[in-house]
């Protein structure tokens, strides 16, 4: 009788674990999905702006589109170093629409450079790095 209790305790247990998956499944799909509907599309990732004159700053525009059905907002931009200033686009970004994401990188040394540009959005959990290089002569 004793083992039939503890079986039954068992089972109930068991199937309890079981009923608990369900919600947690139904949460991780409403993520993917949430995160799904605000995806964007960049232009271009990586940018080659070929030979610069030394001292004289040059801005590199990167530029992407709202492909979601939700708004974007870009929630920072970080150049790589002290030589890449940012500026971005500040208001949300609706679906269909476009923005910018601008570097200026300050061309102070010769020979060849390659920096990045880290941006953080609403739309992806994963910060997208963009890349610009060059040669300053």
């Amino acid at each position: 009788m004793k083992i039939i209790r503890i079986s039954m305790l068992i089972l109930a247990l068991g199937l309890m674990s079981f009923s608990a998956i369900a919600p947690v499944k139904s949460l991780i799909s409403k993520s993917v999905e949430a995160a799904a509907e605000g995806t964007i599309v960049w232009k271009a990732e990586t940018i080659d702006v070929g030979q610069i004159p030394q001292g004289t700053p040059k801005a590199i525009v990167y530029e992407f589109k709202n492909t979601g059905k939700t708004a974007v907002v870009i929630t920072n931009v970080q150049g790589s170093c002290g030589c890449t200033a940012t500026d971005y686009t500040k208001e949300p970004v609706l679906p269909g629409k476009s923005a910018k994401v601008t570097a200026t990188y300050n061309a102070a040394n010769k020979g060849g450079f390659t920096k990045t540009v880290t941006v953080t959005t609403s739309a992806e959990t994963t910060p997208k790095i963009l890349t610009l290089k060059g040669t300053v002569i």
